[in-house]
C-alpha cells in the first residue's frame, strides 16, 4: 500500500511538473531572451552559469513563499494564503513579470477546477484571491494532489529550470544533448535548494536581482522577440 501511494503521488507530480501543462509556460523566458540578445547566454556553459544565477533569486524569494504556500494551503489558512501571495505579486517589479505569472497561475487555477480535483475549502481560499500568480496556484494544484510538500517544491525547481533549459535549446540555440547535459547538471542546484529553503525565515526574503529587472525592461522594447518575457 505504502509503494502505491509513492507512485500515485508521483504520477500525479509529474503531471503538475510537465512541460505540457496547458499554463503558457513556453510563451516566458523569465528574461533570458534579452540576455542571449545581448550575449551573455551564447554557449552551455553560459546559459549554466545565467540559470544557476537565476535560480539563486528563485531560492531567496519565490521558493520560500511557495514553501509558506504551500503549508497555508494544507492549513486552511486563507489570511496567510492572500498575504503571501499580495507580497509576491507586489514583489514582481517589471510589467512583463507580473503579466507571466498572473497569465500562469490563472490559467493553472481554471485547470484545477475544469479537473475537479480540489475540495470545497480550497475553492473557497482560492476565489477570495484578488490575483493569482503562479506559485499560489501551483501550490494549491499540489495540495489538491495530495503530493507531499517537499516533492512539490522539487516540482516547481525542476519546471522552472527546465522551462530555462528549453529556451537555451531554441534560442541560443543548443543541441539537445546539450540542453539534457545542462538540465542534468542543474540536478544538484535544486536538490540544495530545496534544501535550504525550508529554513530561511521571513526577513531573510529578498528579490534584489536589478540586472533580471533591468533586462526584463529592456525586453519590453526588445525588437526581434519571440517570447513574452
Amino acid at each position: 500500500m505504502a509503494n502505491e501511494k509513492q507512485n500515485i503521488e508521483l504520477l500525479r507530480l509529474l503531471h503538475l511538473a510537465s512541460p505540457s501543462l496547458p499554463i503558457g509556460a513556453y510563451s516566458y523566458s523569465q528574461g533570458l531572451e534579452a540576455a542571449i540578445e545581448i550575449g551573455d547566454v551564447i554557449d552551455e556553459k553560459t546559459a549554466h552559469t545565467w540559470i544557476a544565477e537565476s535560480l539563486s533569486t528563485v531560492a531567496d524569494f519565490e521558493a520560500p513563499i511557495f514553501w509558506r504556500l504551500l503549508q497555508a494551503l494544507a492549513n486552511r489558512d486563507e489570511q496567510t494564503v492572500t498575504h503571501w501571495t499580495e507580497r509576491f505579486i507586489a514583489a514582481r517589479d517589471t510589467n512583463e513579470f507580473r503579466a507571466e505569472t498572473i497569465q500562469m497561475g490563472y490559467s493553472l487555477n481554471k485547470l484545477v477546477l475544469d479537473l475537479r480535483i480540489a475540495d470545497e475549502s480550497l475553492q473557497k481560499i482560492m476565489a477570495n484571491q484578488a490575483e493569482i500568480p503562479l506559485p499560489t496556484a501551483f501550490a494549491y494544484a499540489a495540495i489538491a494532489l495530495e503530493i507531499s510538500h517537499e516533492n512539490a517544491l522539487l516540482g516547481l525547481l525542476f519546471s522552472i529550470v527546465e522551462n530555462q533549459v528549453l529556451v537555451c535549446v531554441k534560442s541560443v540555440p543548443l543541441g539537445q544533448i546539450s540542453g539534457q547535459r545542462l538540465l542534468l547538471s542543474l540536478h544538484p542546484k535544486i536538490e540544495a535548494i530545496a534544501q535550504r529553503v525550508q529554513h530561511i525565515a521571513d526577513d531573510q526574503l529578498s528579490n534584489w536581482a536589478p540586472g533580471l529587472s533591468i533586462l526584463s525592461m529592456q525586453h519590453e522594447t526588445q525588437y526581434s522577440r519571440i517570447y513574452r518575457s
